[in-house]
């Protein structure tokens, strides 16, 4: 499902980020929300101990650090620019003159909400133990698809994401392929057999 956030910029000059430039911190004020106009970003969770997981690659068109935003408390995630972005930066007074001149924003806004709660909840609910194969399908199930139904991630990504190596994902996805769950291309796939990669990711291992 794609999300057309255009308002949102309307009248604002957007903030220009270079690669490896932090865009919000983990454990800090969720004053604002942050619109990415161009570019790819990362968002990671760190460890007391120095550790990183990353949470998902964002791309031109989604929002990030709005989970926090809408809860008003701490950041629970970091962001950094992996190349040159352009973000604007979205406000409670701001979001809420958005929302009264366009109504129509609300309801696809607490969709893609629900979407990241969905996706920071398949990151702690016992996703460390489960085997690599399942772990792969619950994080495409999260992806956003773009308007012609692709997903855009690298192999590289995808395994950052889930905490597996690359060579394991080109496994994965190539068996999901041969099941007809999927189909690959050049760093990009189709999902074509959603209720089975759902049923795959849903079952409980012995």
């Amino acid at each position: 499902m794609a999300y057309h956030w255009a308002p949102l910029a309307e009248g604002q000059t957007p903030r220009i980020y270079a690669p490896g430039q932090l865009i919000y911190l983990q454990g800090t004020e969720a004053d604002v929300f942050y619109y990415l106009l161009s570019g790819k970003a990362r968002s990671y969770i760190s460890s007391a101990s120095g550790g990183e997981r990353v949470l998902a690659t964002h791309r031109s068109g989604d929002l990030m650090g709005e989970a926090s935003f809408f809860d008003a408390c701490p950041r629970v995630s970091s962001a950094v620019a992996v190349t040159e972005c352009r973000v604007v930066a979205v406000d409670r007074d701001r979001l809420d003159r958005i929302f009264r001149a366009h109504p129509s924003l609300a309801l696809p806004m607490l969709q893609y909400l629900a979407r990241t709660v969905r996706m920071l909840s398949s990151h702690v609910d016992n996703m460390s133990f489960l085997q690599a194969d399942r772990r792969v399908a619950r994080c495409l199930l999260t992806f956003q698809e773009e308007t012609d139904g692709a997903l855009h991630c690298t192999h590289e990504e995808l395994g950052a994401a889930v905490g597996v190596s690359r060579v394991t994902v080109s496994r994965v996805l190539s068996e999901f392929a041969r099941r007809g769950f999927l189909e690959t291309g050049y760093r990009s796939m189709r999902i074509l057999d959603r209720g089975a990669l759902i049923d795959f990711a849903s079952q409980r291992e012995d």
